[in-house]
């Protein structure tokens, strides 16, 4: 980290809200979680005396979830660490990284806290971008918070380009296991950033990993610090990643109740399409101050999105469960 750098870097706005008796659609965690994660946290507190241990366990259970080999994966407390893990081996000063917009707002924060120089390019279009001029391009698939996820074979195609011109391709890929597509960890010159938080519903757990093999996954293993994840936010994140069925369950669930809200809400708003728990709108004309206080007089918090970069008229939801994507939408309809 540049240190110089820290003085002129501010925080960025994020969802979420404290008040536990607002529903929340602001953040897209899982209002769900695996069964037995209690029972499994509760003995490993139990033993939470001593130190951590390799993660073995823990690097088996996320290499089988992406399809890569248990070596490549390096344990970290949240996605969000592994982007500055990543990020931390990959730029110096006056670096420029090519990251998406919209998009989540952290990338451009942690490259300048690197002393980067992020550039924006339009998410649509940063995949027909010529990697040569960047020191590492982000692509977040499924994007946020437009909700689309990149074409595999594009994205495969475009790493692809970015080794010809030695740029590390970081994909932020939290989002993804809401999706049927496969994960681009293992691939020559990628690092692959995951997240446990939101298809496990256990965002205060802190849990991720990134995945990469070569040279970058040395680095990321030297730099990474150690005992980078407690006993028990290890243990419940193998726990968690071991729930296949569960995974499966909720994917058809966030498929079936996207598809219902998104064809409720596009008779007011125009709704973007989206392969992930949480959908765009674009209010129009009117105030969006005045759509999120009027979700929030009906105890429902979502999320202003004019706080991302290009967005100047546009809402978050996330995508919950039946009875509760049914108070969004009465607490919207005549908004």
């Amino acid at each position: 980290m540049d240190p110089e750098a820290v003085e002129s870097v501010e925080q960025v706005p994020h969802g979420g809200v404290d008040d536990p008796t607002v529903l929340d659609f602001s953040a897209n965690t899982n209002p769900e979680r695996p069964p037995g994660v209690v029972g499994v946290y509760d003995a490993a507190l139990s033993v939470a005396r001593r130190y951590p241990s390799d993660y073995c366990e823990f690097r088996t259970a996320a290499a089988e979830t992406v399809d890569c080999e248990p070596r490549s994966v390096i344990p970290t407390p949240g996605g969000l660490a592994a982007i500055r893990l990543a990020l931390s081996v990959t730029v110096r000063p006056d670096d420029r990284v090519l990251i998406p917009a919209p998009s989540f707002g952290e990338y451009a924060r942690e490259v300048r806290l690197q002393g980067g120089d992020p550039r924006h390019l339009h998410h649509d279009e940063l995949l027909d971008a010529d990697p040569i001029d960047y020191a590492v391009v982000v692509v977040c698939t499924p994007n946020n918070p437009t909700g689309e996820a990149a074409d595999p074979d594009r994205l495969r195609e475009f790493a692809a380009r970015c080794r010809e011109t030695d740029t590390v391709l970081l994909v932020d890929e939290a989002f993804l296991d809401f999706t049927e597509l496969p994960s681009l960890a293992g691939e020559p010159g990628v690092v692959v950033a995951r997240s446990l938080t939101k298809m496990y519903g256990l965002p205060g757990l802190r849990v991720g990993f990134a995945a990469a093999t070569g040279d970058l996954r040395e680095r990321l293993d030297t730099a990474r610090m150690a005992w980078s994840l407690g006993t028990p936010a290890a243990e419940v994140g193998t726990h968690c990643l071991e729930q296949t069925e569960f995974v499966e369950k909720t994917k058809k669930r966030v498929d079936r109740e996207r598809k219902r809200m998104r064809m409720s809400l596009s008779r007011q708003f125009d709704v973007y399409p989206s392969d992930a728990p949480y959908l765009l709108l674009d209010v129009g004309r009117r105030d969006v101050s005045d759509v999120v206080d009027a979700a929030r007089a009906e105890g429902i918090a979502i999320r202003d999105a004019t706080t991302f970069r290009g967005l100047d008229s546009h809402v978050r939801v996330a995508v919950k469960r039946e009875h509760e994507n049914d108070r969004l939408l009465d607490a919207l309809a005549d908004v």
